[in-house]
């Protein structure tokens, strides 16, 4: 198995010194499926779709887990959970969470299972959690066929994390952290060797809002700016004065952050337009920072564009929280991954500004988020959101590993306090 073969480089007596769960099931488990895994991973890879458009993607997932003899339930739009049951109702089970979505990026890769479907990819992993999840509940269904398994696991496969409204709110409305204990996933990181897993506690992305500007003003003349609502220049005013006012009106340590994608206004070189519009994404590293951001933006607006006397009004979506891994919750995943594939290979991680919905999750349920390394050593780093993305497959095996060994760990580490 690739990821077995990670593991014995870093194991010189052998995977067993690294194995958890009896005869270690979930390696050998992992390791007898290796190729199953990775064809499944090409098939998604193959067949990506958007957000609230994973309907195929749904059917798959289903069949798979159906075929390992469990009873998915699916969601109202698209994405399913699936109960694999413990041998002990009293305790909450632990919940695996993949997210299903593609990106409107077109594939750049030439492999032979790049993507069938033109401008949509796999080009933030996805196809790799999910795979991921998938290999754990093999592991699990067959730990739990020994009499292993006493809590059990709910596999949430989510649709949307890619789009807002994102579906980790959608799903949690339909009730599928109801009675869970923790809540566990994985996302690929291209920066980290494949065989290493990078963790922190606490904070270990940002939150992300989308930000929308939209100017008014009563146009006119490029001749006589005087007798206008100079709207361009007020848009040029507000995409430089915004980001920096808000610089110094919030705690730098907060790491907030104002960045435009977009600015559009007019049409012709001679007239100034009536309206205008700056879209852009606010990314704050402290939650506290996050909660106030809003009413500063709507301040910080009004101040700045006073003296050029058009009309402004933005537009301020909670998108998501940070990621905030718990103590309790990076310690099981901690010690999952020191099993997996040796403690010389949990890797500390900084702090990102990208979003996760999983941080919604965390607002209800104790978890964490591990960072999945996907590079082959010596190899390039390649970027997520890029269509050239590669992935180093034997991720895939150890970041099934991972998560099923995370589930057995939940209980074994509170034990050790």
């Amino acid at each position: 198995m690739q990821a077995q073969q990670v593991q014995q480089e870093q194991h010189p007596g052998g995977p067993e010194q690294a194995m958890l769960g009896p005869d270690g099931l979930i390696m050998r488990t992992v390791h007898e499926r290796s190729d199953h895994l990775r064809g499944i991973r090409r098939h998604l890879h193959r067949h990506p779709e958007l957000s609230h458009e994973e309907h195929g993607t749904t059917d798959y997932i289903a069949e798979q887990l159906e075929a390992l003899g469990l009873k998915p339930v699916r969601m109202p739009r698209t994405g399913l959970i699936c109960d694999v049951p413990g041998s002990d109702p009293s305790l909450k089970p632990v919940a695996l969470r993949a997210d299903m979505d593609a990106l409107g990026i077109p594939e750049l890769s030439t492999v032979s299972f790049r993507s069938s479907v033109e401008g949509v990819s796999h080009s933030c992993g996805h196809d790799v959690h999910m795979s991921a999840v998938l290999g754990a509940a093999m592991a699990l269904v067959r730990v739990a066929e020994e009499g292993h398994l006493r809590r059990g696991v709910r596999l949430i496969f989510q649709p949307s994390e890619e789009r807002h409204p994102c579906g980790a709110l959608e799903l949690i409305g339909e009730g599928v952290l109801d009675g869970v204990d923790s809540i566990f996933a994985l996302h690929c990181d291209p920066g980290v060797d494949v065989g290493h897993v990078g963790l922190k506690v606490g904070p270990i992305t940002s939150a992300t809002d989308p930000v929308t500007v939209q100017v008014r003003g009563a146009g006119g003349h490029t001749s006589r700016p005087h007798l206008t609502q100079d709207l361009v220049f007020a848009l040029s005013s507000i995409a430089t004065g915004l980001p920096a006012a808000l610089t110094r009106r919030m705690d730098p340590r907060s790491g907030v952050n104002l960045t435009w994608g977009s600015i559009h206004a007019g049409s012709a070189f001679n007239a100034i337009p009536s309206s205008g519009t700056l879209e852009g994404t606010l990314r704050c590293l402290d939650h506290d920072a996050w909660d106030r951001a809003e009413e500063l933006l709507e301040e910080l607006l009004a101040d700045l564009v006073r003296p050029w006397g058009v009309e402004a009004r933005v537009t301020h979506d909670r998108g998501v929280p940070p990621v905030s891994n718990s103590a309790s919750s990076t310690a099981v995943l901690e010690a999952a991954a020191s099993a997996v594939l040796g403690r010389a290979n949990v890797d500390p991680t900084a702090q990102s500004l990208g979003g996760e919905d999983f941080a919604w999750y965390l607002e209800k349920v104790p978890g964490a988020l591990a960072r999945l390394g996907t590079r082959t050593p010596g190899g390039r780093s390649y970027d997520l959101h890029m269509g050239d993305l590669m992935i180093d497959e034997r991720a895939i095996g150890n970041g099934a590993a991972v998560l099923a060994t995370a589930c057995l760990q939940r209980d074994l580490v509170a034990q050790r306090g």
